[in-house]
């Protein structure tokens, strides 16, 4: 069952975003929602040039791949 969330907006904002809404013929709730839910989606991921230069990282790299085999092999100590 959905939840109701109640989110304060300036009034520039609140055009913005009704203006916006009625374009993409959606209620506000829904296009926020949409919006959210494709932001989280994309930030959830490096674009290619923070993986470039993720790779490029030879320290880095090294680190990570440490860690995954440890991950793999149970060794060390969970965070959190």
């Amino acid at each position: 069952m959905g939840k109701t969330v109640t989110v304060r907006l300036d009034d520039e904002t609140y055009e913005t975003f009704s203006e916006a809404a009625r374009a993409e013929r959606r209620t506000l709730s829904n296009f926020i929602q949409t919006a959210v839910q494709a932001h989280l989606a994309e930030s959830a991921f490096a674009d290619e040039e923070e993986m470039a230069g993720i790779r490029a990282d030879e320290e880095l790299v090294r680190r990570l791949k440490r860690g995954s085999r440890d991950a793999r092999t149970r060794k060390g100590t969970p965070v959190g």
